[in-house]
């Protein structure tokens, strides 16, 4: 049977935004295969705001959520493999749901993340195998 994470975490982002409130996300920074900016993490977890406002593409998928955001005024790409996620929830009044944390995978997750380095705007080039 496939994971419920990926339907619960869009499920609750939707009831979020339908109340006006700021869906935030609760992620393992050490996580295999997270991409985030280092000095975004705090004890070995990271809390990023998934608002429209505060992010560009985002893409809630099967096996990962990726986004584009700024930290400190840099543009990063960030991706999240959704076993990471510890919690969905409301900024403004903590709604939402926390997720049992679930085995880190022994194998590395397949190589397709771009590079932690900042972006910038405009269009970029990189290798397809």
């Amino acid at each position: 049977m496939t994971s419920n994470r990926p339907y619960l975490v869009r499920a609750i982002h939707e009831w979020i935004g339908d109340n006006s409130l700021t869906p935030y996300l609760l992620v393992d920074a050490a996580w295999p295969g997270v991409i985030v900016p280092p000095q975004a993490a705090k004890d070995g977890r990271v809390v990023l705001n998934i608002a429209p406002r505060a992010v560009a593409g985002l893409d809630i998928g099967k096996d990962w959520i990726s986004f584009n955001a700024r930290f400190g005024g840099v543009s990063y790409r960030v991706e999240v493999p959704l076993g990471a996620v510890l919690a969905i929830y409301a900024q403004e009044n903590g709604q939402g749901m926390m997720f049992p944390a679930e085995d880190t995978p022994s194998a590395p997750p397949p190589a397709n993340s771009e590079s932690e380095a900042p972006t910038k705007k405009g269009g970029h080039l990189r290798v397809i195998k």
